[in-house]
């Protein structure tokens, strides 16, 4: 798994913290990693952007790299629009990304938003662009209700186009989670097709960075570097 392609199930689901944990797990676990941001949107050109915040948390062995930048905090395409930039095309990511995974163990592709967010004119996406690597996709979904139909709809949509869903991260689990969050953990496998492979405690990405490293392999399943159990989650969840 040279290239894994992170994407979440929408907006604020916890995309980049999760990234961040994966690439600081695979780091602990001795392995060189590239994060590649395909577009970045709504941050000026003087803030730290997604693939900052990764190299930030997970440590500054990590290689940060950004396609592009546009300043509104819209999809893609139609930011790259607005500020008369050139779009993103899934063609750009899949050369970025092969180029990085020649000289590291792990590149980790974060998309912007959702699976099918639009990165130019033609209608061009992240999924494309995995597809065309050949490469899993990990899915990060909130916790909650309707979690299920949007995590389920982004599942059929990479099965669709004949791309591995590697499994389902929970990108924020709160520290008293409702009913439909402890339901949520034994039927989010289900919908998705595809296991559970962690939950991210919610607001982790204010740790200091030496405390998230050192944690972030505890909020996740081994098929990440991580010691999370999946099983022992879900019973201890539910016995709450």
């Amino acid at each position: 798994m040279p290239i894994l392609v992170i994407t979440g199930t929408g907006t604020e689901v916890g995309k980049t913290v999760t990234t961040a944990a994966v690439a600081a797990s695979a780091l602990a676990a001795g392995r060189s990693v590239a994060v590649l941001k395909a577009a970045q949107t709504g941050v000026r050109p003087d803030e730290r952007g997604d693939a900052d915040e990764v190299a930030r948390l997970a440590g500054d062995a990590v290689t940060a790299t950004e396609l592009a930048r546009y300043p509104e905090p819209l999809a893609p395409a139609t930011a790259a629009r607005r500020a008369g930039l050139a779009p993103v095309r899934p063609s750009d990511v899949v050369e970025a990304a092969q180029k990085l995974a020649a000289a590291h163990d792990l590149v980790l592709v974060e998309g912007a938003g959702g699976l099918l967010v639009r990165f130019d004119e033609a209608g061009g996406t992240l999924a494309d662009a995995a597809r065309a690597l050949r490469a899993p996709v990990l899915v990060v979904a909130s916790a909650g209700l309707g979690t299920l139909n949007t995590t389920e709809l982004t599942a059929r949509e990479l099965r669709s186009r004949d791309v591995e869903l590697l499994g389902v991260v929970i990108g924020g689990w709160p520290d008293s989670p409702d009913l439909a969050m402890r339901c949520n953990v034994t039927d989010l496998p289900e919908v998705a097709g595809a296991p559970l492979l962690g939950a991210l405690p919610t607001g982790v990405g204010a740790l200091p960075p030496a405390d998230f490293r050192t944690s972030a392999p505890g909020w996740l399943a081994p098929r990440l570097d991580g010691t999370w159990d999946a099983e022992a989650f879900r019973v201890r969840e539910a016995a709450d």
